[in-house]
């Protein structure tokens, strides 16, 4: 069982979901503008959000504060509903379960 979500975690993923349109996404610095929070703990949470899946990186922006391009993040979709998984046939058959118990083995 995962950890529930922390108060820094959930403000970010909110602002996410209100900043998040198909045009434009926001910046770690936005996140934590709009949620309120300080730019270290944005940057941590942003990172371990990133890493569980809850966040994904959508495009790079150029802004006027960086010389390199920045990542726009949104909340990842939520794929907990049957009609929203895609069915991949391609992980059927014998290599597939093979590698499954490697990687369930080695995990232990």
């Amino acid at each position: 069982m995962a950890r529930p979500a922390g108060e820094v975690s959930l403000a970010l993923l909110r602002s996410a979901a209100q900043l998040a349109t198909p045009e434009r996404a926001p910046t770690m610095r936005e996140l934590a503008m709009h949620a309120c929070v300080g730019l270290s703990a944005a940057n941590a949470t942003v990172k371990n959000l990133k890493r569980s899946g809850r966040l994904v990186p959508v495009r790079l922006r150029e802004v006027r504060h960086r010389t390199r391009p920045v990542a726009e993040y949104a909340p990842a979709p939520d794929t907990t509903f049957d009609h929203q998984v895609i069915e991949d046939d391609s992980r059927q058959g014998e290599g597939w379960v093979d590698l499954g118990r490697c990687v369930a083995g080695w995990a232990r």
